[in-house]
């Protein structure tokens, strides 16, 4: 079995145009487009020998879980996510890294051969799951895991992947033991133009992918056609399907195509020219192509050029992802932004049951990143003093935007907010998901909480969003997202009621993984010790 696996963002903001592209278009996107192309052409010449000169990877070693000793926790109160119920002065008993009884403390037979953890004035709930992460794309992901672990996840979906990921995680040398979360679900190699630049490449590279062992596709950036014939492709080698939503693409109808959990909102502005009163309007002065030229994708090496050259302009703060003409358009979407509309989207992802992962936290951090926070958070001081350079540079150059534009951006995340309470309103699944390595400044599980707080959940929908429905999305729930016998014995120990509050869902006091257990001062100390090494 590989690595504790039971097996079963990139919408090109700014988009460029040509010369016949609709209404909105410009001469300076144009010129962007082409010269976004010309630099694939010279990039990739110096990819396509820099890739076959490269040196082997280093292997990894191998890493297994080590067997847990058995205990119990005693009079600890155990919350059931999927109800909402709490039951008072119960054990849980756990073997062999799986939970085997959950009964009333008084009903517990006498065994002095088991160790026993005093839990009274303490809240089980199952461990968290971080349902969108990066950490394994990391150089190291000691301190990533680590981190992960302090703030109660227990379980990861990657969002990326490669043959090289799929391969070590087949092998077990992903380092994920019994101080690291467990890896639920990792997909291969992003869907872009470079692999997937026509329907039949999108086929092929799916069944590539789901050869290797891939757990599901990672969407990207496709045309129309391809984006839904990748969905069909996946869906009928029993992939599921999540990601990006590709600027042509409207999300009501990505929805309806079958599209199994749509990350970021879609990314970008198209989620507000959907739920807008004037949509077709708007959209039909919205660019529709892709960022570069289809023949660009084709070059040789062109896809390690644009992951390694210039991705990450495509994945900045909205200074330098959103143009002129669409913050136009934001301004005149959030003028006519539509309550019904956002409950009529909600609908259609109850009907076809199409799963979101908002992550609330990251999405501020590129709109609102003006906020005092992204001063103040501990965990910059923590930081190597070429990453604390960078973002304290990067948050000068957001706050020296123009006052007007400001504002465009945080209305933006005000919608965000209003959009994502409505969807909870109305039933719309959603999930928790941090979209970083482990802890950023300004993005931490307990932050990503309150921004799902703020948006109107309630603290039992914020704690299904990270237990019960990846459970469900997952289709674990044998496995994951109750304390219940059978499961996986991956759980917290709460010091406050997390259906009371939200900040109770961070009081954590002890975290337990594959019946390993661990207290908060424990897990801190590793890291203090990972940070200073």
């Amino acid at each position: 079995m590989p690595e504790n696996e039971e097996q079963p963002s990139v919408q090109m903001d700014g988009a460029a145009q040509d010369d016949n592209a609709p209404v909105g278009s410009s001469r300076r996107a144009f010129l962007k487009r082409a010269g976004l192309g010309v630099a694939l052409v010279g990039l990739g010449v110096a990819a396509d020998e820099t890739i076959r000169s490269a040196t082997a990877p280093e292997v990894p070693p191998r890493t297994k879980v080590v067997a847990a000793s058995g205990l119990r926790i005693d009079n600890v109160t155990v919350i059931d996510p999927v109800d909402g119920s709490s039951r008072v002065g119960h054990s849980i008993v756990v073997r062999d890294g799986r939970i085997v009884d959950v009964i009333p403390t008084s009903a517990m037979p006498v065994e002095s051969s088991m160790r026993v953890i005093d839990g009274a004035g303490r809240f089980a709930v199952p461990g968290y799951n971080d349902m969108h992460t990066h950490v394994l794309q990391q150089p190291s992901t000691d301190l990533g895991f680590a981190l992960m672990l302090a703030q109660g996840v227990t379980g990861i979906r990657q969002m990326e992947g490669s043959d090289e990921l799929l391969t070590n995680r087949a092998e077990n040398r992903l380092g994920l033991n019994e101080t690291a979360p467990r890896l639920l679900h990792l997909p291969g190699s992003l869907l872009l133009p470079f692999n997937a630049n026509s329907v039949a490449d999108a086929r092929t590279e799916i069944a590539r992918q789901w050869d290797k062992g891939a757990d599901f596709i990672k969407m990207v950036l496709a045309e129309p056609k391809v984006f839904y014939a990748a969905i069909d492709a996946a869906h009928a080698r029993g992939l599921q399907i999540a990601g990006h939503l590709p600027p042509p693409v409207h999300i009501d109808e990505a929805a309806k195509g079958g599209i199994d959990s749509i990350e970021h909102l879609g990314t970008g502005s198209s989620i507000f020219l959907t739920l807008s009163t004037k949509s077709d309007e708007l959209w039909a002065q919205t660019p529709t192509t892709l960022p570069f030229p289809s023949w660009a994708a084709g070059i040789p090496g062109a896809g390690w050029a644009f992951d390694t050259f210039l991705k990450g302009s495509f994945l900045g703060q909205a200074t330098s992802t959103t143009d002129a003409d669409q913050l136009a358009l934001l301004k005149q979407a959030f003028a006519t932004y539509s309550e019904d509309r956002a409950a009529e989207l909600a609908a259609t992802f109850v009907q076809k049951q199409t799963w979101n992962t908002p992550t609330m936290a990251n999405i501020r951090s590129k709109y609102v990143f003006d906020d005092p926070e992204f001063l103040d958070d501990p965990w910059l001081q923590r930081l190597p003093d070429k990453e604390k350079e960078d973002h304290l540079a990067a948050v000068d150059a957001f706050a020296s935007t123009s006052p007007a534009d400001l504002e465009i951006f945080h209305e933006y995340y005000e919608r965000i907010l209003q959009t994502v309470g409505i969807w909870a309103k109305e039933g719309a699944p959603i999930m928790t998901g941090t979209d970083g390595n482990g802890r950023g400044v300004g993005n931490s599980f307990a932050i990503e909480f309150r921004e799902l707080g703020r948006a109107g959940l309630t603290p039992l929908q914020v704690l299904q969003a990270t237990t019960s429905q990846p459970a469900t999305y997952l289709g674990r729930t044998d496995r994951m997202g109750r304390i219940a016998a059978g499961m996986d014995a991956d759980l917290l120990l709460l010091d406050a009621d997390p259906l009371v509050s939200i900040e109770g869902l961070s009081a954590i006091s002890l975290v337990m993984r594959d019946g390993h257990d661990y207290t908060s001062v424990e897990l801190e100390a590793r890291i203090e010790q990972l940070v200073t090494t």
